[in-house]
């Protein structure tokens, strides 16, 4: 099983428009509502590649209640902390004349220490079961910034690897911990590092090198997402370059969820380090070409999958 963690969870709405025009009053042509955070993108696409999946969490008010009704991924099973704050929602306008798309994202509403003591409660009941956790996203108010880095702690106690893709000061003070991967950008490997992280595919050396260094101080797996030119991996048998075929994305969105999510299933099921790269770099190229957040078609998944390309760089 593969135990999910979204604190920060919302009502993702995709409004479909025909064009955005500002400062005038429009009509949206498309509504679509999904169980969102990016701990629940990656929920979804790991059920959907066939593993058992329990999504933990904070949920609240008629929104949590709205979201957890919309949780219909088979495999995949709600285990969230019931709290009073309402649950945020999350729009992403998908302007239809030129492809573009404007997400505005609620901060979400705080909760009380006694939420967030019942949280850790329910996580602890939860991960005995679970061969891998990932740990996704921000966190809300109210909860201390280091509940990251204490989730990962429980992790270890129990000898379960962590896949841990969040930002700023919660990354920062995490990695402290070692997770067993994490999922930076550039500017957030800059902030790990102190250093800027080099732009342009004819620096791989240097990229080699930064990518290397983190992996030494104690994190098995780091891994660049790189964009349509694929990603960068880390670990203990090698630096990797992964690339998937050349496609024309219809919502990059959730890609990144969708990695990991690959990582996390390839992970689970013992897989070998390149198998499991090829499997996170396809899953996330297939959820590109669904219009919906934390999704793919299985058609895509089996055309993509053996037209990834791996190369070792080190």
């Amino acid at each position: 099983m593969i135990l999910t963690v979204t604190l920060n969870t919302s009502i993702d709405k995709l409004y479909l428009m025909e064009s955005v025009r500002p400062e005038t009053v429009m009509r949206v042509r498309e509504v679509h509502n999904t169980a969102g955070g990016k701990g629940l993108n990656v929920s979804r696409v790991a059920g959907k590649l066939g593993e058992r999946v329990t999504a933990t969490g904070f949920t609240g008010g008629f929104n949590g209640r709205y979201l957890e009704s919309l949780v219909d991924t088979p495999l995949l099973r709600c285990a969230f902390t019931h709290v009073k704050a309402e649950t945020r929602s999350c729009i992403n306008i998908w302007d239809l004349s030129d492809g573009k798309s404007t997400e505005y994202l609620e901060p979400g509403a705080p909760v009380s220490p006694e939420d967030t003591e019942r949280f850790l409660q329910d996580f602890d009941r939860e991960l005995p079961g679970a061969e891998v956790v990932t740990i996704s996203g921000s966190i809300p108010g109210g909860v201390p910034e280091d509940i990251y880095l204490n989730l990962i702690r429980r992790c270890r106690a129990c000898g379960k690897r962590v896949l841990l893709d969040t930002s700023g000061k919660t990354l920062a003070r995490a990695v402290a911990e070692k997770p067993f991967f994490i999922k930076p950008n550039e500017d957030e490997i800059a902030q790990l590092t102190g250093s800027p992280f080099p732009a342009g595919e004819g620096e791989w050396q240097e990229k080699v090198r930064i990518l290397a260094g983190l992996r030494e101080k104690g994190i098995p797996f780091v891994v660049l997402s790189l964009g349509g030119e694929g990603a960068l991996m880390a670990c203990e048998e090698g630096i990797f370059h992964g690339k998937p075929p050349r496609i024309r994305p219809r919502n990059t969105v959730g890609c990144g969820d969708s990695m990991v999510a690959g990582f996390a299933v390839g992970f689970a099921r013992s897989l070998p380090v390149e198998e499991t790269f090829r499997l996170a770099l396809a899953v996330s190229a297939a959820s590109a070409l669904s219009l919906f957040t934390g999704h793919f078609e299985q058609a895509d998944l089996d055309r993509i999958l053996p037209e990834v390309t791996l190369r070792r760089l080190d």
